[in-house]
């Protein structure tokens, strides 16, 4: 995902439990020419750990210089996106408006497939299609393999659905039926929990799922379905210290490999992520809005996580509900308390629930 799946935020689900992440989505074209803002974002994960590169254009020549400056960085998989509906993308007919050119589509595969060394998997993700009119998700996964896509994943939804709406799984099912069991198909849409992990691959019968949005202040999803995977006990969410400690280190990380004109946005959207649904969140947003000061930005998160330990611990146990999510019983309860004028105090907005295998776009 476009300044999101960045270094800091994919070292942080691999530290909790991630199998695969996904650099943040490169022009091909940008990449050629060696702009440097795409570059510099063609980050190997750290400590050796396996990571994807993602693509995107629809010059061949193009995709198939990018895929080598990926392998160069030590990627270990290409991906090209054939999914994103971003008008600015579509609008240069990439991302999800090679649905609609096929040919194109198993082109730009091939010629990716020819550049890369063959232990190098090039895989793709696209949607289900354009709109509801032209659901071609299965035609044109095997299209796709046909000429060396090594791996699938369907996000479940058109073009025009944009995020809007519910993700299908019935075209997430209908790839993984159409192509041969040897190709991985991974589902993605709407994965942000591990209820809704378990529902998609039970429904569609996918090998793997790729969890993005789902994750976003919320890592410990990985957590969780890395236990499972396992054969462990779900841990559940995040301990108040626990939560603090990845803020802690997800900011670390920011400073650390951010360049530096970004580094306030970047802890500010941290502050934004891990506060998320908890009490004093929106002065906390509201307070890091108003400084530059990327030490001030750090007291803030400091004092943040202190003040709510300093809450729980001379007040009432306000119990899971505290950090669980709006639609949780407890948390509605403990919001009409508040409304009542009694002692806990909980935020009633939505924040991400526990999620891919993988962070991607």
């Amino acid at each position: 995902m476009e300044a999101v799946t960045d270094l800091p935020f994919r070292t942080v689900c691999e530290e909790l439990g991630a199998a695969l992440t996904f650099t943040e989505f490169l022009s091909a074209e940008a990449l050629t020419r060696g702009a440097r803002k795409a570059v510099d974002r063609m980050w190997p994960s750290l400590d050796g750990r396996a990571f994807a590169v993602q693509i995107f254009g629809r010059d061949p020549g193009a995709l198939a210089r990018a895929a080598e400056m990926a392998v160069d960085v030590g990627a270990s998989i290409v991906d090209i996106n054939m999914g994103c509906p971003a008008k600015k993308v579509t609008a240069g007919l990439c991302g999800s408006a090679l649905m609609r050119e096929p040919e194109l589509a198993a082109a730009l595969v091939d010629a990716v497939r020819r550049a890369v060394p063959a232990r190098i998997p090039v895989t793709v993700k696209h949607r289900t299609g354009w709109d509801e009119s032209s659901i071609n998700a299965a035609e044109f996964a095997r299209r796709l393999v046909d000429v060396g896509a090594a791996m699938i994943t369907v996000h479940g939804r058109t073009r025009a659905q944009g995020f809007s709406g519910q993700a299908q799984l019935g075209p997430i099912a209908s790839v993984r039926a159409a192509l041969p069991r040897h190709i991985p198909v991974v589902g993605n849409g709407d994965v942000k929990d591990v209820a809704a992990h378990q529902h998609m691959k039970a429904q569609t019968g996918c090998d793997g799922v790729m969890i993005g949005r789902g994750a976003m202040g919320n890592p410990w999803i990985f957590r969780s379905l890395a236990a499972l995977s396992r054969g462990e006990p779900d841990p559940g969410p995040p301990t108040l210290s626990e939560r603090h400690a990845v803020w802690r280190r997800h900011a670390e990380l920011c400073l650390e490999h951010a360049p530096e004109k970004m580094r306030v946005h970047e802890l500010r959207k941290t502050l934004a992520w891990y506060s998320r649904g908890l009490w004093g969140g929106s002065q906390l947003r509201q307070s890091s809005g108003a400084t530059g000061d990327i030490g001030a930005l750090l007291e803030l998160g400091e004092a943040f996580f202190s003040q709510l330990g300093h809450t729980m611990t001379a007040g009432p146990d306000p119990g899971p509900g505290f950090f669980s999510l709006p639609a949780d019983p407890v948390a509605k309860s403990i919001a009409r308390n508040v409304r009542r004028g009694g002692p806990e105090h909980i935020e009633a907005e939505e924040r991400a629930a526990p999620s891919p295998v993988a962070a991607a776009s």
